[in-house]
């Protein structure tokens, strides 16, 4: 069994170096039932958490910089690289849906303004009262196009320098976002892209400007999003379950959204209906959106039979494979944007984040998409994180090994305990046990002398009743967060947390709060799979006494 978990509540999870986006919730269940109910009041404790949920102390510390340099008192601001990044963001305050029917209002446009700043970069900071701050962070916190903690660690050295200028300034010196260390990520990512592929005798010819590099996962999903929505002002689906802000961005930026949540063959034949329609009626349907495996209970969606309704109805087709990740599977074949949360995995230290969409060069949008970003994508990712991205991410492969091979060890443990009907474990969430299995199978790479592709590092476990979910989670000896792809192992009670107050409708979509998931890290195998047996063990113990 390893060492007990000492980390406070509300600290970064070790090695805690200054930029970790991970924070310890605690081990208690009642820290994610309290996070579940009123999620601000819980971030509000953290010292540390992840850079989308709340602006980094470094950003804060510049963001008051900047305010003060301008005497402006009674307001707040939120800093971004681009002019684009800080329109949108004032699109955003003043759009009607801010309107939530209580207490949130959309700002009159008079209420912000846009102003520009010079310390060691140039940086554009959105101003407002003060008082609506809950209102605007929401784009903050949802799509993740704000500067970096990079970012403001770099300009922070340099406060004796801080001076206002025209936007147009700010907007001509872009060389911190286009390096070496750009182009040698982009490098890497391309040779990812390419090794192994399935179908080596048809080389896709991805080029390196077909990646486009964002300051976030979320931002790889939200920018390639409005690019279309200015080009083809379309709806946008979502087909099967997914990271709660790609839910709510596709509701939130656009005039029509649709979610197929199920992702069931069933589903596969209403978004036929849907599309069918839609062409009959004369509407534009832009794009289908899809994880692949689907967060948080790895179903695989029939992307074969996405592509194919793509192509008929001339939709674009955006698959993120985060989570199955670049070492293990290839489905750029099946789609016209690939995008994927470099955050995790690729980057693998959990300090630093990031994201890239990779058009297919051979899919049937490729002339449409490739103009369409070229005029509008504007390079925000800041070159001290290209540069620590790049580095974290040679020994992605070896890191991945582990990673699959870990949780491999620990969902044949918990599949097994599962199959017992006195264990209080119900079942295991993993593309190699799940029913959709061979859909995963179907676009797992070659084994390579150097790699053998596995089934990604997060599962999710359900338990018997919420009692031995709580005993469970209690006895489990890991740090508690939200992320993925770490050095250490991560539980995250992830119906409770993101839909505690929508149980019903997440039910419909086989998300119970009984349910935690998992992300594997790169501990020692045996002592890992003890951890497990351990909380298990505590977990049956629960039941069993609730029985007699």
């Amino acid at each position: 069994m390893s060492a007990k978990i000492t980390t406070p509540f509300g600290q970064a999870v070790p090695p805690a170096p200054r930029h970790a986006v991970t924070v310890h919730m605690g081990p208690e269940w009642a820290n994610a039932v309290k996070f579940g109910a009123d999620s601000a009041s819980v971030v509000a404790k953290f010292k540390n958490t992840y850079p989308r949920t709340r602006p980094h102390r470094d950003i804060a510390q510049l963001s008051e910089a900047a305010l003060k340099h301008i005497d402006s008192t009674n307001s707040a601001c939120l800093l971004f690289p681009s002019l684009q990044s800080a329109k949108q963001c004032v699109g955003y305050a003043t759009s009607r849906k801010r309107d939530d029917g209580t207490d949130k209002k959309p700002l009159n446009p008079e209420e912000l303004t846009i102003r520009a700043f010079v310390a060691k970069d140039p940086f554009l900071a959105v101003i407002f009262p003060a008082e609506k701050y809950r209102t605007v962070a929401g784009f903050w916190s949802t799509v993740g196009v704000g500067i970096t903690s990079r970012f403001a660690e770099a300009n922070l050295a340099h406060l004796d320098k801080l001076r206002e200028v025209s936007l147009e300034q700010a907007e001509t010196d872009r060389t911190i976002f286009e390096s070496p260390g750009h182009e040698t990520l982009r490098q890497r990512i391309l040779a990812l892209i390419n090794r192994a592929p399935l179908h080596p005798d048809q080389p896709l010819k991805v080029a390196a400007n077909d990646i486009y590099l964002y300051q976030s996962g979320m931002a790889s999903i939200y920018k390639p999003h409005t690019y279309m929505l200015d080009h083809y002002q379309g709806a946008s689906v979502l087909f099967g379950m997914a990271f709660m802000d790609t839910i709510v961005t596709l509701e939130q930026f656009g005039t029509e959204s649709k979610f197929f949540g199920s992702a069931s063959d069933e589903d596969i034949r209403e978004l036929e209906a849907y599309l069918r329609d839609a062409r009959v009626t004369g509407r534009k349907v832009q794009a289908i959106w899809v994880e692949f495996p689907a967060n948080p209970l790895l179903k695989c969606p029939d992307i074969a039979q996405l592509r194919r309704l793509a192509t008929e109805y001339d939709v674009v087709l955006g698959i993120d494979d985060t989570i199955g990740s670049w070492a293990n599977i290839d489905v750029i074949e099946m789609a016209d944007i690939l995008v994927t949360s470099i955050t995790k995995s690729f980057n693998g230290y959990a300090d630093a984040i990031g994201g890239t969409a990779i058009l297919n060069p051979t899919s049937p949008k490729y002339n449409e998409l490739k103009p369409l970003f070229d005029a509008r994508y504007v390079p925000e990712v800041h070159t001290d994180d290209a540069e620590t991205i790049e580095r974290n991410s040679r020994d992605y492969l070896a890191r991945s090994a582990k990673l699959n091979s870990n949780a491999s060890a620990v969902v044949e443990y918990l599949h097994s305990r599962a199959q017992d009907p006195n264990s209080s474990v119900s079942r295991v969430y993993y593309p190699s046990v799940n029913p959709s299995a061979d859909n995963y199978r179907r676009f797992m790479r070659p084994e390579m002398p150097d790699f053998a592709p596995g089934y990604g590092c997060v599962f999710s476990v359900e338990l018997n009743d919420l009692e031995t979910a709580r005993v469970f989670y209690d006895n489990l000896n890991v740090h508690k967060s939200v992320h993925l792809g770490a050095p250490f192992t991560l539980a995250f009670a992830y119906t409770l947390c993101a839909y505690q107050k929508r149980l019903d409708w997440a039910a419909q979509f086989g998300l119970k709060p009984t349910q935690i998931r998992i992300s594997v890290g790169l501990e020692d195998t045996g002592t890992l799979v003890e951890d497990f047996r351990v909380a298990v063990e505590a977990a049956d113990k629960a039941k069993n006494t609730a029985s007699e």
